[in-house]
């Protein structure tokens, strides 16, 4: 861990690191973090690394100035994420100053969406340029769970690739991953480094605050995402004296070493809600290993209901073998199922495209250690045992 190499760092402060034990924003506290946070830009290339910070807290921020009380309806959530959000950002902006801050909220929407994707990377990167901090949150004011990314560990990995950070370093009430409950077993033990997360991911517990809506199963959701992109993540704890030690190269957390990199395109197709399944032969297999697009002539079915650019899986029998955008709708693949690039023409009435799926819109699955893909679908975008490799 050589803070002295990153150039870009995303740090992740949970509400119970802004709160006080009364889920109060504590201005001290935002300002202590803050620093720390400072602290680690300092360290970084150049004296001077990119910060961008993903803050949660403005629902607390919210129901304290409203007087609610939990447990809320969804609108009252929304209402007083709406409130607090306001006052959240006022704390920070006096916490960074003089430094400028931006706010930047994002819902499910400017993840999924390649355009959308593509704007709010654009703006971060603005306001890198202009020497501003960026403060994210989702905009939980009119997000519902079936378009919310879901919690704020999840989104600071997604920001992460945003601005292709060297690291994320999430900053909770936990200081670290342990291999058991350190409140219930006085031997449990912190785990310094994790090369392999999935070998981990039954360690992750419930919530480890009563302020945040973050446990250690977010966090290593957010790990592994970040991984996937080639970015480390830090899990550590104390506020901004925290932040300050691991700006000074002291390790007080658990680090999660990050995968080999995989390009931002492809780890962002990796993670793209699939919205059906192509199945193709072994030959076609075999092409996709070997860096070449996926054509017609190797699918032998296609399921589901698609069309231009959605995600689909891409399966070999019951493996899954990659993930890729469709040059075409799903009712158009079953025509041309097992046909030749040249009939596309003859059997559409007009031929876009020779590639189902371009090798550049196509990140091929890595094997997990029994020699099987896994299945992908299990938990979320991306399975705990599955990395994107370029293909």
């Amino acid at each position: 861990m050589k803070p002295q190499g990153w150039r870009r760092v995303v740090v992740k402060v949970g509400t119970s690191s802004l709160t006080d034990d009364n889920g109060h924003i504590e201005p001290g506290r935002v300002r202590a973090v803050a620093e720390g946070a400072r602290a680690l830009a300092r360290a970084g290339a150049g004296g001077a690394a990119k910060l961008v910070i993903v803050s949660s807290g403005a629902g607390a921020a919210g129901r304290e100035r409203l007087g609610l009380r939990l447990p809320l309806t969804l609108p009252e959530k929304q209402a007083a994420a709406a409130v607090g959000q306001v006052l959240l950002m006022q704390v920070w902006s006096e916490a960074l100053a003089p430094t400028p801050m931006a706010q930047l909220l994002l819902s499910a929407g400017d993840i999924q969406e390649r355009e959308r994707y593509v704007n709010a990377k654009n703006a971060l990167e603005a306001s890198l340029a202009l020497g501003v901090v960026p403060v994210v949150n989702e905009n939980d004011s009119v997000a519902t769970a079936e378009i919310k990314v879901g919690d704020n560990d999840t989104l600071s990995a997604w920001v992460s690739y945003l601005v292709g950070a060297d690291v994320l370093v999430i900053l909770t009430d936990v200081d670290g991953l342990y291999d058991a409950d350190p409140r219930k077993s006085d031997g449990a033990r912190r785990i310094e480094v994790v090369e392999d997360i999935g070998s981990v991911q039954h360690l992750a517990g419930a919530a480890g605050s009563t302020r945040g809506t973050g446990g250690m199963a977010t966090k290593l959701r957010a790990a592994r995402i970040a991984s996937a992109a080639g970015i480390e993540t830090m899990v550590v704890g104390g506020g901004g004296e925290g932040l300050a030690a691991l700006a000074r190269g002291e390790q007080r957390g658990t680090r999660f070493l990050a995968s080999a990199h995989v390009p931002a395109r492809k780890a962002w197709i990796g993670n793209q809600p699939r919205r059906g399944v192509v199945r193709i032969d072994a030959g076609a297999a075999r092409a996709l290993a070997a860096g070449r697009s996926l054509l017609p002539k190797g699918i032998v079915a296609v399921e589901g209901a698609f069309t231009f650019g959605d995600a689909v899986e891409v399966r070999l029998d019951g493996s899954l073998i990659a993930i890729g955008l469709s040059n075409y709708g799903s009712e158009s693949l079953t025509r041309i199922v097992g046909r030749h690039t040249s009939d596309i023409a003859a059997v559409l009435g007009s031929k876009d495209y020779d590639e189902a799926v371009h090798r550049d819109n196509l990140a091929l699955v890595s094997r997990s250690g029994d020699g099987s893909a896994r299945d992908a679908r299990r938990e979320g975008p991306m399975g705990a045992g599955d990395s994107m490799d370029d293909a």
